[in-house]
């Protein structure tokens, strides 16, 4: 109750006037004031709630803009904000750097449910295809005797037929387990040879699915924002997507061992723990950084 009345007082009353009182101290809006104090991450997501908590029409469709339209939506600000591109030159730059960001988010989301929503379909030749090379990147020197087979156990899946296990993540989680293996192969051996350890062991291709529902989960509620606002300085894409998600797989196997669960029957809860830390980390504007460099590291170790 308290909370909700607040909100409404801000955002109604207490926000104005002290951005009316800033820009008679300042000569500046609420934007530029951003550009000069913030980068990175809080500056992107500042400039994403100052535009749709705005009262100006103008400003608030500024975060729908699709990415064809975003120079035109530059000059509208600026113009809706007597914004003189003589004196501040770099705003034009900030301005448009940052509705890529926030545009490119909300496409790259649109992007990845629509992958999610498309099934496993094994009438699909290109489907099967992607399959099998999964099975061969992953069993390079062992041939898979048939395409319904016990076989497919060896790596991770729950029956002989894979293609039940994709229903949750459709064929997106079978391209994320793709990815993963033939970008950063060494290490998907690795971890698939670590899966089959006798006492901490687990299914390789059911957790790397559940990976990529958790990779999926994290960007719908706007939890990776702050990663992909700080990693990407341009326009968020699947391959942005995909990193993640490799970096999920490799650091789960890690947190797996370094935890040392006493079944496998206590899954979820540990991966409710991973999936709290990983938010955690998520939340804090600088570590966000420090996974960015994590994973760019990594891309060029694994290469």
């Amino acid at each position: 109750m308290f909370i909700s009345l607040w909100e409404f007082f801000y955002g109604h009353f207490f926000r104005f006037w002290m951005k009316w009182l800033l820009r008679q101290m300042t000569g500046k809006c609420e934007l530029q004031r951003i550009f000069d104090t913030y980068v990175g991450a809080q500056r992107t997501h500042r400039i994403e709630n100052s535009l749709t908590y705005s009262k100006n029409k103008v400003l608030q469709k500024a975060t729908l803009v699709v990415q064809s339209e975003v120079d035109k939506c530059v000059e509208d600000i600026m113009k809706e904000k007597n914004i003189n591109p003589e004196k501040d030159t770099s705003f034009k730059i900030c301005m448009k750097a940052c509705l890529l960001q926030i545009s490119g988010y909300k496409q790259l989301y649109l992007d990845v449910e629509s992958v999610r929503k498309r099934p496993y379909d094994s009438d699909n030749l290109q489907h099967e295809k992607l399959l099998l090379k999964l099975w061969n990147l992953l069993m390079p020197t062992k041939k898979l005797k048939a395409r319904i087979s016990k076989q497919w156990a060896d790596i991770g899946f729950q029956g002989d037929d894979p293609k039940t296990d994709f229903r949750g993540m459709g064929i997106l989680g079978l391209i994320n387990l793709v990815y993963f293996s033939e970008n950063y192969t060494s290490e998907a051996h690795q971890i698939l040879s670590r899966s089959n350890h006798p006492k901490l062991g687990y299914s390789y291709a059911i957790v790397g699915i559940n990976l990529t529902e958790m990779a999926y989960s994290l960007l719908k509620s706007e939890a990776l924002k702050f990663h992909l606002y700080n990693f990407v300085p341009g326009i968020p894409t699947m391959e942005h997507f995909h990193q993640f998600y490799c970096y999920l797989v490799y650091e789960f196997d890690k947190f797996w061992f370094e935890e040392k669960p006493e079944s496998i029957m206590y899954f979820n809860m540990y991966r409710e723990k991973f999936h709290e830390k990983i938010k955690g980390l998520l939340l804090d504007s600088f570590s966000e950084i420090e996974l960015g460099q994590r994973l760019l590291k990594g891309a060029a170790l694994h290469e």
